[in-house]
């Protein structure tokens, strides 16, 4: 089930952004194959299987690459494959001999994606990294944080997952269009350090126009702006506002208790530390429900600042079945929504399995689809 049902994908274990662009695509529907490592290589952080989400919904097999009879099984595996991800350093799967050269010789439709930090090319192509160098070195982390603190890691939302996995997947759907339009394959070079550039390309446009500066905490979005940041409330929880076209403004003033002589200040950054102090004794004032209450049904363009727990359970997800719980472990459902081919519910990760590893190399892609 689900809009890539029938795309054949081999994944070549890595961390990070590889499994999670695998996992969207095997949450849509495609078929993904994991080869994993026979021995631990000791990347990321460990935790068992069943919590390492991101491994759902494909089978797994382990694999000595570096032996010519497991070489050989991947390297049939991704002959009768639509497309491969791969998210090893610049050169490491050439040196397998399961390069570019050799998987397109096999399979020239094949689309190859590469996952990397840095890209495959460049004077930093073979240093290592992970997501906060890659946000550091974009630029980025000098727009994101706080006068006091500095720089603040928005978790690895915006590198890995939002600049890496996002736009390898992106960049593999346009290529597996373009091959089955031409039977051309090609090699898809998704760096997380180009992703989030291409992320950042509103804000080029604002520091050119002059409405950006380079200091934290000064900017409508950054947290500048009093009427686009967080709040503490009574009960030491927080609240979100984000008011930023007028009529949205005036109401969140309105339930504030705020009189209009702010609206007339809403772009007067001269005045925004003051008004940011003036709204936060306000919201302090109250707790986080009551504030719930005041704003409810208005058009303010306010959210309570929930925890994982309370976003679970909000009505705005489970209403729109947004969560699942597979074997007791509640996770995002597949997104986004289709309206004709829906995605079935995703599948726990599961372990390496011999038997499949068996009827693989007498099966081929066979023992996937059919099973």
């Amino acid at each position: 089930m689900g809009p890539l049902s029938g795309l054949k994908i081999v994944e070549f274990g890595a961390i990070g952004p590889g499994p999670f662009c695998a996992m969207l695509m095997a949450d849509l529907g495609a078929t993904v194959i994991r080869l994993e490592r026979k021995q631990d290589a000791g990347l990321g952080v460990k935790r068992d299987l069943r919590f390492d989400l991101t491994k759902r919904n494909r089978p797994m097999i382990a694999l000595d690459l570096k032996s010519p009879e497991d070489r050989d099984s991947a390297l049939e595996l991704v002959s009768g494959a639509d497309a491969l991800i791969e998210g090893f350093r610049p050169g490491a799967m050439e040196r397998l001999r399961l390069g570019p050269d050799d998987c397109l010789a096999a399979n020239p439709a094949l689309i190859y994606g590469r996952m990397t930090g840095w890209g495959q090319t460049g004077p930093l192509a073979q240093t290592v990294g992970h997501d906060i160098n890659y946000l550091a070195l974009s630029g980025a982390l000098s727009m994101i944080g706080s006068k006091a603190q500095g720089p603040a890691i928005p978790l690895n939302l915006v590198s890995d997952l939002g600049g890496g996995a996002l736009y390898l997947a992106f960049g593999m759907l346009a290529a597996v269009m373009h091959a089955r339009e031409t039977g051309e394959g090609q090699v898809v070079d998704a760096a997380i350090l180009d992703g989030v550039g291409s992320l950042l390309t509103t804000f080029h446009g604002f520091r050119a126009s002059g409405l950006w500066t380079d200091d934290y905490e000064s900017n409508f979005i950054d947290g500048g702006a009093p009427w686009y940041a967080c709040y503490k409330t009574l009960d030491g929880k927080y609240v979100s506002v984000g008011a930023v076209e007028r009529k949205f403004y005036a109401q969140l003033l309105d339930g504030m208790g705020l009189d209009a002589s702010y609206l007339d200040r809403q772009m007067d950054k001269a005045t925004w530390p003051e008004q940011k102090r003036v709204f936060a004794q306000i919201f302090a004032r109250k707790t986080r429900d009551d504030w719930d209450a005041v704003f409810a049904g208005r058009e303010a363009c306010y959210a309570p600042v929930l925890d994982m727990d309370e976003a679970l359970t909000h009505p705005q997800v489970t209403e729109r079945d947004g969560v699942v719980h597979v074997e007791g472990i509640a996770q995002t459902a597949p997104a986004p929504r289709f309206s004709k081919s829906q995605p079935d519910t995703p599948r726990p990760p599961s372990a390496p399995d011999p038997d499949l590893a068996t009827r693989l190399r007498a099966q081929g892609w066979a023992a996937l689809v059919t099973s």
